[in-house]
């Protein structure tokens, strides 16, 4: 079995391959860690690894104050997560390639990424200032009918784009460019869908692009039918996810 080594970077939401991940990082932990990704010589990859953080587990506040004005918060690197930080996280997550690293003036990080690989978490090392995972990559298999399946899913896309937009009362731009490919369709469609964390978890982790999109195209269904009922929806984009504050 291969693995790689990589600093880890929780968040309150799943990166999928091929998705843009911006990053506003203000957590020394987390700063210390981009620090040492800046490093990187620029003709190697400044990667780290995010993975999704399990209902019932928050970051450590990163202020005093929260929610008791006489305690400190909890620092380090495992701050938030317990005594078992493997224990607080997904174990499937995907490796991030940080395309830009910016340090503002005050230390913190404009940091602005791209989802890359599957990897499955095996252990986590909490001995420096920020985590680092020893992870083992996972092959993107295609499943039976994988094809089939996309054509489907980008046609139950569109509808629910334009279902959405309706119901929002904004346009909708062109769904010509939407790609073909199986495996990135299952990957934008996921990361598009407005769906809680733990549903895009489990597209995240589905072991296979034709399981991946069968599930989505359940979802795209019933998500449909769902909001050609309602008058209307809280504003989020579609193809962008919001900046992720650590």
């Amino acid at each position: 079995m291969t693995t790689v080594r990589l600093p880890l970077f929780p968040l309150n939401s799943v990166l999928f391959p091929g998705l843009v991940l911006p990053l506003n990082v203000f957590e020394e932990r987390y700063r210390a860690m981009m620090r040492t990704l800046a490093k990187t010589p620029e003709e190697e990859p400044r990667r780290f690894a995010v993975v999704a953080i399990r209902d019932g587990h928050e970051v450590a506040p990163s202020e005093a104050g929260m929610p008791d004005p006489t305690a400190l918060p909890e620092r380090g690197p495992t701050a938030g997560f317990g005594d078992d930080p493997t224990k607080a996280f997904h174990a499937i997550g995907c490796i991030a390639d940080a395309a830009t690293i910016r340090e503002r003036a005050d230390g913190t990080f404009e940091v602005l990424a791209t989802g890359t690989t599957r990897v499955r978490l095996l252990s986590v090392d909490a001995s420096g200032p920020f985590l680092m995972a020893e992870l083992e990559p996972l092959e993107e298999e295609p499943g039976d009918e994988a094809g089939a399946l996309a054509e489907g899913v980008l046609r139950a896309f569109r509808q629910y784009q334009k279902r959405l937009a309706g119901a929002r009362e904004r346009s909708l731009s062109s769904g010509a460019d939407l790609p073909d490919e199986p495996s990135v369709v299952s990957y934008l469609v996921a990361a598009a869908m407005v769906l809680d964390t733990p549903t895009k978890q489990r597209l995240l982790q589905a072991p296979d692009t034709a399981s991946r999109l069968r599930d989505e195209l359940k979802l795209l269904r019933a998500e449909t039918a769902i909001i050609r009922s309602l008058p209307s929806l809280p504003s989020q984009d579609l193809t962008r996810g919001p900046t992720s504050l650590n």
